[in-house]
């Protein structure tokens, strides 16, 4: 088992890519700010409300996807205590 700092996973960053998705986001906002900037202002000003919105159903797929992690363990369960492989 490799020991692994902080914030890094075994593979690399903890979030590859993220930076490039961002920059892009970004720059695609800042073209939608030159063409049409009063709907940049308004996209700027909605997405703190729809982040707010959408958290509920973010937190109920956190729960939904704990419950499977759950199920998938109690049917595994057997197999590895009869020494199934990873």
């Amino acid at each position: 088992m490799a020991t692994v700092s902080p914030g890094r996973t075994a593979g690399g960053l903890a979030n590859p890519g993220g930076d490039d998705i961002l920059m892009i986001g970004f720059v695609l906002w800042l073209l939608l700010l030159v063409v049409c900037w009063p709907l940049a202002l308004l996209a700027i000003v909605l997405y703190p409300l729809l982040w707010l919105l959408l958290l509920p159903f973010r937190l109920l797929g956190i729960a939904v996807e704990g419950v499977f992690e759950l199920l998938r363990a109690i049917v595994l369960l057997p197999a590895r205590v009869l020494g199934g492989r990873r």
